[in-house]
């Protein structure tokens, strides 16, 4: 094997390109139309489709209980975002054999072939493919969901909306139907603010109260499968609430662009605020790069390189590595091929206003966190712990304490986990930290004092906003 091969290296800047441009959610758009619509001819159809600028039509599927008020909530989405309303009873509605073999099926696990050729074909023609369309109770199972997919039916957004099932119960006791536009009232829940509307309603057709039990059952046993199918465009609203409400957050979210950007992803924070511990769960669920400034200039001075022995030099007397030999560290690192394709997450750098406008613009972050923390709990944390030189394992005093006494005996507190070191760096990171804020104006403000899930649900949680 040739020692001397590189690692391969990829332009940071074309992923900045690519996320300037949203090339990826133009390419999973089109890649999504292509394979929904199955064109003759591929090649005219993309050019079609971009010259409509119809990428970003509306794809939405609306699932949930019975009466949970889907039919209520997607008859006015689709209004508002000018979308066709698809319904199995507006599939059926046609006198094409298709339909009429349709009806005579009974509901199963298994959508029926017919129905689901009936689907594809509207789903197909020139009103939902310009206009977009909200697909109303279809599908309630994985595997009618895993049968659609396979049929080319990939929605951008899934919303799920919930709601107790005496709620539920309740709703259906009181169901009113307006004869002449189908809307769905409710005497309790849902009233018409026109006083002739409210005069013509009529009780709508509601099964018993068995088969009502009998279908939240029957949902409660799919809801797991049919969540887990999409959960990557999902969203689950809370239905228990005033319809107005309900219906701006289906809205606001539907409205949302599902964008896939390559992260990179900036952690700062006081020393102790658990950055290291973050970014490594980080990198653990989502297979990017954790890229620990310190552990990376220890790294390459140790690796015998011409750079790597003049970094040696400064961390073997304790002075602060140049800027200008970071940002050469920095760069080579975050160019390599695993950085470009998967992502990173950087912690330990920058550390001050003038480190953060010299990263340059192929090593800027598209998402920047700070991990808030309190002096004293920063102090508490660092100061309490020790190192196993055995194991090489760390222990704290308090959240932690060492397993024997022979252990306990053994530890040692690094250097720069003294209480006059650990003050000493604290107060030059509050010094910066107006700065840096400035220079990440957008950064989110995660509140570290909380156990290591919590804060990591915290981070997890917006990571995939806009």
């Amino acid at each position: 094997m040739d020692e001397t091969v590189k690692p391969l290296r990829i332009p940071p800047q074309m992923s900045v390109y690519a996320d300037k441009h949203d090339i990826f959610h133009l390419l999973q758009s089109l890649l999504s139309s292509l394979v929904m619509d199955q064109p003759a001819d591929p090649i005219s159809y993309l050019s079609t489709l971009l010259q409509r600028r119809s990428v970003d039509i509306p794809r939405v599927l609306l699932l949930g209980r019975p009466a949970v008020g889907k039919h209520t909530v997607a008859k006015k989405l689709s209004a508002d975002l000018r979308a066709v309303h698809v319904t199995t009873e507006s599939l059926l509605q046609d006198q094409s054999e298709l339909s009429s073999q349709a009806r005579h099926h009974t509901p199963t696990e298994q959508l029926p072939a017919e129905l689901l050729r009936l689907l594809h074909q509207r789903l197909s023609e020139i009103d939902c493919f310009s206009r977009g369309w909200v697909l109303e109770g279809i599908p309630q199972t994985r595997l009618q969901a895993l049968s659609l997919q396979q049929a080319g039916v990939i929605p951008k957004h899934v919303v799920l909306m919930e709601a107790p099932d005496d709620v539920l119960l309740e709703r259906s006791r009181g169901k009113l139907v307006d004869p002449l536009t189908g809307d769905v009232y409710h005497q309790t829940f849902i009233w018409p603010l026109d006083d002739t509307v409210a005069q013509r309603l009529e009780e709508g057709r509601s099964p018993s109260e068995t088969q009502r039990l009998a279908e939240l059952h029957r949902y409660r046993c799919e809801v797991t499968g049919l969540s887990s199918a999409y959960q990557h465009a999902l969203k689950v609203i809370n239905a228990d609430q005033p319809h107005t409400d309900v219906y701006q957050q289906v809205l606001a979210f539907v409205r949302t662009r599902r964008r896939s950007r390559t992260p990179r992803i900036l952690l700062l924070g006081p020393p102790g605020s658990g950055k290291s511990h973050q970014a490594r769960l980080l990198s653990e669920k989502y297979k990017m790069v954790d890229v620990c400034c310190g552990q990376l200039l220890r790294s390459v001075a140790a690796d015998g390189s011409a750079l790597g022995e003049e970094i040696h030099s400064y961390l073997d007397d304790g002075r602060p590595v140049p800027d200008s030999l970071v940002l050469q560290v920095l760069e080579e690192r975050l160019g390599r091929v695993d950085c470009s394709c998967r992502g990173w997450i950087l912690h330990g750098f920058p550390r001050d206003l003038q480190q953060a406008k010299t990263l340059p613009e192929s090593q800027q972050p598209n998402r920047v966190f700070f991990l808030e923390l309190m002096d004293d709990v920063c102090l508490e944390r660092i100061s309490l712990r020790a190192t196993d030189p055995v194991s090489g394992q760390r222990f704290h005093a308090v959240t932690r304490p060492a397993p024997s006494s022979d252990v306990q005996n053994r530890l040692q507190i690094r250097p720069e986990d003294s209480t006059h070191t650990v003050t000493h760096t604290l107060r030059r990171y509050r010094v910066h930290t107006a700065a840096l804020q400035s220079v990440y104006p957008d950064a989110g403000h995660i509140d570290a004092d909380q156990d290591p899930h919590s804060v990591f649900e915290a981070l997890e949680s917006r990571l995939t906003a806009d």
